[in-house]
């Protein structure tokens, strides 16, 4: 399937793009997000971080096809500051994080990221590193699996799924996408079997995050990313699960809102003022018509952190 790009025009409106801003698209995947940013870049800069060697060689050629204003980061966006420190950057205008998978990592069995296709325990974005999910299912203590599966997954069934999983894994090692699947069906129940949605969504969700280090990825996202910002500077984080979307809720809020200002005999003019504000208070979700086209749009809410002018 090809990948469509998630809440595109929203995104690309709530980043308010000028000609001659620096941007950052910290997950390029296949690109669609930042060729429409750099479409709008005239003596501005783009700047894309991802892990996937695949994702970088396909999007690198479609984003040639539109301006040369662009670099690319072959890692994490962990380490987001310190890659455009290294380059000579310390403020810009606007930040896109999409959080999901892209397509085309799904689709491809070989990738091992689907519960969909038998393939190898695998679900690495970045093919160099040595941690894989085969590696976090046959060696991890079934404790940390526990952790893993109810923090990461919010799998109710984490410590059954663990016990499970361990119980296979001493007979013989679980290797692939199916064996796994088979150790997540035994630990649950007829009844929650015959519920809507596949039993092993949660599971593999917490893997994939767990491989790929998803959540200190948005963590340190959180923590750096506004400090990043200009004046008016724009940080959007598209987010598709529960998990991602509160930790991004809350950390937007912490940053605009004082606490204490509602307290105390002041003038309007003493009151502490917040150094951002969220550009809107619910989060932006996918239209109707975005979800006619794109069912894995469902999930998606794009929250956006706007830094003030002084």
């Amino acid at each position: 399937m090809e990948h469509i790009p998630v809440l595109l025009n929203e995104a690309i409106a709530s980043l308010g793009i000028k000609e001659d801003g620096i941007y950052v698209d910290c997950t390029l995947g296949r690109g669609g997000h930042s060729s429409e940013i750099l479409s709008r870049l005239k003596t501005g800069h783009l700047y894309c971080f991802d892990k996937d060697g695949t994702a970088i060689e396909e999007s690198k050629a479609r984003l040639e096809a539109i301006g040369k204003n662009f670099t690319i980061i072959h890692g994490d966006f962990i380490h987001l500051k310190d890659e455009l420190a290294a380059l000579g950057i310390t403020k810009v205008d606007g930040i896109l994080a999409d959080l999901g998978v892209s397509s085309p990592q799904f689709d491809d069995p070989e990738r091992g990221f689907s519960y969909r296709y038998e393939a190898r325990l695998d679900m690495r974005m970045d093919q160099t590193q040595e941690l894989d999910a085969a590696k976090v299912v046959n060696t991890y203590p079934k404790a940390e699996l526990v952790r893993i599966l109810r923090d990461y997954g919010e799998e109710k069934d984490a410590y059954k799924i663990a016990c499970s999983i361990e119980k296979r894994r001493m007979e013989q090692p679980i290797v692939t996408t199916f064996e796994l699947v088979e150790a997540i069906k035994a630990a649950k129940t007829n009844r929650e079997l015959a519920k809507k949605g596949h039993p092993a969504k949660q599971t593999f969700q917490a893997l994939r995050i767990e491989v790929n280090g998803g959540e200190e990825a948005l963590e340190a996202l959180l923590q750096d990313g506004p400090t990043l910002l200009k004046e008016d500077g724009r940080l959007a984080i598209i987010t598709f699960m529960s998990l991602d979307d509160r930790l991004t809720k809350q950390a937007f809020a912490k940053l605009s809102i004082v606490e204490g200002s509602r307290h105390g005999a002041l003038r309007p003019e003493e009151i502490p003022q917040a150094d951002f504000y969220q550009l809107t208070h619910k989060p932006i979700l996918p239209s109707e018509e975005e979800l006619e086209r794109n069912s894995r749009a469902a999930s998606a809410k794009l929250r956006v952190l706007v830094r003030k002018n002084p």
